[in-house]
C-alpha cells in the first residue's frame, strides 16, 4: 500500500495557571487561525506529552507546584527538539535568557506585545514542521521497499507513476515517457522492465542523441565482418541484443528520419537484417520510449512510429512541483552519499529545507542529487551557497534565480558563520563584534544550522 503524507496541523499547547490571561492569549491565538490547547497546571500538560507530538509549548514560568521551567526541562528530556516559549515577569528576564542556553526556543515578557507573540509563535510552528518533517522523511526511507525504493516519493504524481509501473509492467506493451531532463524517464524505463516477465533478460538503453547519424544503423542492427570499411569484424546491434528484453530509446525525438523508418519496420515485423547480410532475424522485444516533449505535436517524428509506440504513456513531473518530495529525496541522497564515504549525516537546517523547497530546480531530480553530494560532504556548507557557486558557473539566461528572501538569509549566515570562525567559536565575542543580543544569536545559529562545537580552536 502507498505511503501518503499526512500534514497534521500544529497545535499551540497554552499553559497558564491564570485564567483571566490564558484565555485571553488563547481567544488572540485562535482569532489568528491557530489551534489552540488550554492548560491550568503543568502535570495535566506533562500526563498529555508524548514524543513527536504536532505541537509546540506556551508556558508561564512562575506557577506552583511545578513551574515553567521544571516543566521545559521534563519536555525537552523526552522531545529535545520541541519549540517551547516562556512567558516571564520583569524579575524572571535573567532566568529566561538562562533557560534559551538551556533549550528554549524564545521567552516573552509580560505584558507583551499580542503581535509579538503571533511572530514568534509562527516561527516556533514553521520550525516543528520542518522537524515534523524531517521525522517523517527519516521513518518513510528507512521503510522503503519494492518500487518504492526505486521511484522514491510521496508526492501525487509520483504515486501515480508507480501505479502505472505496475499496471503497464503486465501488459508488455510499447511505453512512451514523458519528462524533462533530469527527471528519472531511465530510472521508471528500468523499473518497468525489473517488473516485467522480461526481466531476467538484457536492459539495453540507447540515448538517441548521443550516436552520430552516420553510425545509427549500425548501432542499432550490428553488422556483418566486411560489410563496410572499418567492419573488421560480426558485430551484434542493439535491437539484437535487447531481444528477450527492453530496448530503452532516450530522447527519440533526436532519431534520424531515415532511421525511424527502419524501426518502424523492425516493430511491425519483429525482424531485422544486419548490415551486410541477407539473414533475417526473428527478435523479441518491448520498446520503452523518452521525450521531452509530445512525439505528436512534432513536425519531424513519423506519426505512425508515434501510434505504433504509443500503447502506453507515463509523465513524469517537474522537480519543482513534487513539494514535499524535494527535501526528501535530498535527504535519501545525502544519506547515499554519507553511507558510501563512512562520514555522518548532517540534518537540514530550516533555511536549507526552505531554500530547498523555494528553488525552481532546473536540472530537476538529477540537479538535486548533485546539489546532496556537495552538501553531504562538504562541512559548513548550506543548500544556498552550494546553488550559489552552480549559478555562478552557469549562462544568465538559464538558470534559475534565487528567491530574494533566501539570498539575504544566506548572506545573514556568511556574516554570523565568519564572525563565529573568527573567534574560534567564543560565543561571547561574537555577541560583541555582531552587536546581537544572545537569544536572538542562538535562534539565528538554530536556524542556519551553525554549531558553535565545530569552530572551537
Amino acid at each position: 500500500m502507498e505511503n501518503r503524507n499526512t500534514d497534521q496541523q500544529v497545535e499551540i499547547w497554552l499553559l497558564d495557571d491564570d485564567d483571566i490571561v490564558r484565555s485571553t492569549t488563547a481567544q488572540w491565538l485562535r482569532l489568528s487561525d491557530y489551534v489552540v490547547k488550554e492548560f491550568h497546571h503543568a502535570q495535566e500538560l506533562i500526563n498529555t506529552f508524548s514524543i513527536g507530538l504536532p505541537c509546540i509549548i506556551v508556558s508561564d514560568i512562575r506557577m506552583a507546584p511545578i513551574d515553567g521551567l521544571t516543566l521545559m526541562a521534563d519536555c525537552l528530556t523526552k522531545e529535545p527538539e520541541i519549540p517551547f516559549i516562556l512567558i516571564t515577569g520583569h524579575g524572571d528576564v535573567d532566568t529566561a535568557v538562562n533557560a534559551l542556553r538551556d533549550g528554549a526556543f524564545d521567552f516573552l515578557e509580560k505584558p507583551f506585545d499580542p503581535n509579538r507573540l503571533l511572530k514568534t509563535v509562527e516561527k516556533a510552528i514553521q520550525l516543528r514542521k520542518v522537524q515534523r518533517q524531517r521525522a517523517n522523511q527519516s521513518q518513510y526511507l528507512g521503510d522503503l521497499h519494492g518500487l518504492e525504493e526505486t521511484i522514491i516519493g510521496q508526492n501525487e504524481q509520483i504515486i501515480r507513476v508507480r501505479q502505472q509501473i505496475r499496471t503497464f509492467a503486465s501488459m508488455d506493451t510499447h511505453v512512451i515517457v514523458y519528462g524533462k531532463t533530469g527527471c528519472g524517464k531511465e530510472l521508471v524505463a528500468k523499473a518497468l522492465h525489473d517488473c516485467s516477465p522480461r526481466s531476467s533478460h538484457p536492459f539495453v538503453a540507447i540515448n538517441c542523441a548521443a550516436i552520430p547519424a552516420d553510425l545509427f544503423e549500425s548501432e542499432l542492427f550490428g553488422h556483418e565482418a566486411g560489410a563496410f570499411t572499418s567492419a573488421n569484424k560480426q558485430r551484434i546491434g542493439k535491437l539484437e541484443h535487447a531481444s528477450g528484453g527492453t530496448l530503452f530509446l532516450d530522447e527519440i525525438e533526436s532519431m534520424p528520419l531515415a532511421m525511424q523508418i527502419k524501426l518502424l519496420r523492425v516493430l511491425q515485423e519483429n525482424q531485422l537484417e544486419r548490415i551486410g547480410s541477407n539473414n533475417t532475424i526473428h527478435i523479441d522485444l518491448r520498446v520503452v520510449a523518452a521525450a521531452k516533449n509530445d512525439l505528436q505535436t512534432l513536425a519531424d517524428f513519423r506519426q505512425d512510429l508515434f501510434f505504433r509506440l504509443n500503447v502506453s504513456q507515463i509523465h513524469l513531473p517537474d522537480l519543482r512541483h513534487r513539494g514535499s518530495d524535494i527535501p526528501l529525496l535530498f535527504e535519501h541522497f545525502c544519506r547515499i552519499a554519507v553511507k558510501e564515504r563512512g562520514k555522518d549525516f548532517k540534518q537540514l537546517s530550516p533555511i536549507d529545507h526552505e531554500t530547498l523547497t523555494l528553488y525552481g530546480w532546473p536540472g530537476n531530480v538529477r540537479e538535486l542529487r548533485n546539489v546532496a553530494l556537495r552538501y553531504a560532504l562538504e562541512p559548513n556548507t548550506s543548500v544556498a551557497k552550494i546553488l550559489a557557486g552552480y549559478q555562478a558557473q552557469d549562462d544568465i539566461d538559464t538558470i534559475t534565480p534565487l528567491p530574494l528572501s533566501v539570498k539575504v538569509q544566506e548572506f545573514e549566515r556568511s556574516l554570523i558563520e565568519a564572525s563565529i570562525r573568527q573567534q574560534k567559536g567564543n560565543i561571547q565575542l561574537v555577541l560583541e563584534q555582531l552587536q546581537l543580543p544572545r537569544r536572538t544569536l542562538n535562534q539565528k545559529m538554530q536556524k542556519y544550522g551553525l554549531n558553535r562545537a565545530d569552530y572551537l580552536d
